[in-house]
């Protein structure tokens, strides 16, 4: 039987560098006040001091003991080394995976601005052999760089797949956090400190959202923009979850609850890939956060997204519910 996460799931606001479009919260999904803000950490761990307070009325219902009448920030958003007794922890460590086909227009670009958001982190460039060299640029680049793997694959896989690889690796390498990223600059490397900083105030999945306050989808079509907001109310209807962008592919990732996954077993690709490692996660108890984010189109190079991808995922999306809620087959938690 499915889960619900109407109490899994959090969205964050925080500030956006173009102007939102704004859209309403799913049911079920929390806000934290405004001023319980994430700031970037050096490395990823809670601050040394608590936040600021900031004297104004609280905007969004408590969660946990604060107030929604005081505006207190709940213990994980005030919490941090030094604090009631609590010790700091080692460095985290943070792995961006970026899958690549055809990329070589991007590929510099996008590396050199993951590293000027975020210098801590490490990348991992999963290429799937492009004719156009991506590979060979992403190895000189990251030579130069520093702090940037890659990993060949023989062809074309598809984006799950090349996610499930680059995942294998970093969890096998010890990463605390893993991070997914496309290579085209659809998503902003600048938003890497937020995603971030999600994690290390305790949620287990963050995912990077066009859907809530602060979020934007610049220069799409209302019927684009439509098709996909149809999609995801419809993925988390028939799923029950309370998540926003369950399509969105930037997100950040716990390792903690990787490892309780079985990503040998979740084959769906594209849009599929994102809305069931959600759902997998949240089944499990998981706490699932959204930050906004503002999502552009490529400007060079084409998409790899297909009207294929987009069918086999509502079909996947059907069929889960149907063997959870109604046939009961899932395999066990």
């Amino acid at each position: 039987m499915a889960r619900s996460a109407s109490t899994a799931t959090t969205a964050v606001p925080v500030a956006a560098s173009t102007a939102p479009t704004r859209a309403p919260i799913a049911e079920g999904v929390v806000q934290l006040p405004l001023h319980c803000r994430f700031v970037k950490p050096k490395p990823i761990n809670p601050p040394l001091s608590p936040p600021t307070r900031m004297a104004m009325k609280a905007m969004t219902r408590a969660i946990g003991d604060g107030s929604a009448e005081s505006g207190r920030c709940p213990p994980s958003a005030e919490s941090g080394p030094g604090i009631g007794g609590i010790v700091e922890s080692p460095p985290v460590r943070s792995l961006v995976v970026v899958p690549t086909f055809d990329e070589a227009d991007n590929i510099v670009e996008v590396l050199a601005r993951i590293r000027t958001a975020a210098p801590e982190v490490d990348v991992l460039v999963v290429d799937d052999a492009s004719p156009d060299g991506t590979a060979d640029i992403a190895e000189r680049e990251g030579s130069r760089l520093g702090q940037v793997d890659l990993l060949r694959r023989p062809g074309k896989s598809g984006l799950g797949s090349a996610y499930r690889d680059g995942f294998a690796k970093g969890l096998a390498q010890g990463y605390d956090v893993l991070v997914e990223m496309d290579a085209d600059l659809s998503h902003d490397p600048a938003a890497l400190p937020a995603l971030l900083g999600a994690i290390a105030h305790g949620a287990d999945l963050v995912i990077g959202s066009r859907y809530v306050p602060g979020g934007a989808i610049p220069h799409w079509t209302w019927r684009r923009r439509a098709l996909s907001r149809w999609g995801n109310r419809y993925a988390a209807g028939v799923l029950g979850l309370a998540v926003n962008d369950a399509t969105s592919g930037y997100r950040a990732y716990r390792s903690d609850m990787l490892r309780r996954l079985d990503l040998d077993t979740i084959r769906a690709d594209g849009y599929g890939f994102q809305i069931e490692m959600a759902y997998e996660i949240v089944r499990r108890g998981g706490r699932v956060v959204e930050v906004p984010i503002s999502f552009t189109d490529r400007v060079r190079g084409s998409s790899k997204m297909s009207g294929r991808i987009v069918v086999e995922a509502l079909g996947l999306v059907t069929w889960w519910a149907v063997r959870d809620r109604f046939l009961h087959r899932h395999r066990a938690a």
